[in-house]
């Protein structure tokens, strides 16, 4: 409980101050770090909304998203967290970038392209300008699909369109969202294979507080990939992300490390789905789930911050 009470007298003190980006009366460096899992992911936007709706972004120093948490950390840093949600029970919307029908076509069952350059441009326009503005620096991240390391996009970023390419290699899914995604001659694949909740990245760049969004109750646990699972990817990144491979495979023991970074960090508040909420899976787009956990979601992050 010290940890979180350590975020939370920073929160507390930053609120009275009215302390934003670049004008602190404080040395630290308070961090939102956003777990993904594609449709999982739907827990951590619930989470922003509730950060939102409190008006507590601004006093954050930095926001660190992998895979679907990029998508959430960027909604939220143009401030449309709240008013898109609705996206995650639209059946037009969820049917568009998730269908699994599609793999029978060999078509990507996870369309982000789709996602990322016609409903985040034309159906549900989001903010880029205002992302691209933002006093709080934007991290998404993406695993390079040579060595296999987590990489910080943010240094790539410079207009719309190299910020859609990093939404886009966060979010790029081994063989469910088809082809690794390149930027600056580089190819990347989904931020979840090497990093899924950015804790590494924030630390090594000074974090010194840390507000976890998370996507998986505290009684979740990874699962070793299966035989067919195991025979499917190993194929898919031998042919197209060879240096993937070995963090994948060693995926449970890369999440027991970042738990054990968060719980060993002391100034760490997590906000996790309730134990008893719905396990929701990567590809899951049923309307009912997904409203339930959106609503659990932002429950969840307005209790994490009552203290305040």
């Amino acid at each position: 409980m010290e940890q979180n009470e350590s975020v939370l007298r920073l929160l507390r003190e930053r609120l009275r101050q009215g302390s934003t980006p670049g004008d602190r009366g404080d040395d630290a460096r308070l961090v939102l770090l956003i777990e993904g899992g594609s449709s999982r992911g739907v827990y951590s936007s619930g989470m922003t909304v509730a950060i939102e709706q409190l008006g507590l972004l601004p006093l954050f120093d930095a926001v660190y998203g992998s895979s679907a948490g990029a998508l959430n950390g960027a909604w939220l840093l143009c401030g449309r967290a709240g008013s898109t949600i609705h996206a995650w029970w639209t059946p037009e919307i969820m049917r568009g970038t998730i269908d699994v029908r599609r793999a029978l076509r060999r078509q990507p069952v996870v369309d982000t392209r789709f996602l990322v350059h016609t409903v985040y441009t034309s159906l549900m326009p989001m903010g880029f300008q205002e992302i691209l503005a933002s006093p709080v620096e934007f991290h998404p991240l993406a695993t390079d699909a040579e060595n296999g390391r987590s990489v910080d996009l943010r240094p790539t970023i410079r207009d719309q369109a190299s910020l859609q390419a990093a939404l886009r290699a966060s979010t790029a899914m081994p063989v469910l969202a088809g082809e690794p995604v390149e930027i600056g001659g580089r190819r990347f694949v989904d931020a979840g294979v090497s990093e899924a909740v950015p804790v590494r990245t924030a630390l090594a760049d000074g974090a010194t507080h840390i507000v976890a969004l998370r996507t998986r109750r505290a009684d979740e646990t990874s699962a070793v990939p299966g035989r067919a699972e195991r025979m499917v990817l190993s194929r898919w990144f031998a042919r197209r992300a060879p240096g993937a491979s070995a963090p994948w495979l060693e995926r449970v023991a890369m999440r027991a490390e970042e738990e054990r970074l968060l719980a060993a960090h002391p100034a760490t508040l997590q906000i996790r789905p309730p134990l008893g909420s719905a396990r929701i899976g990567r590809t899951e787009r049923r309307p009912g789930p997904m409203r339930a956990a959106v609503d659990t979601a932002i429950a969840a992050g307005l209790q994490a911050f009552g203290a305040l």
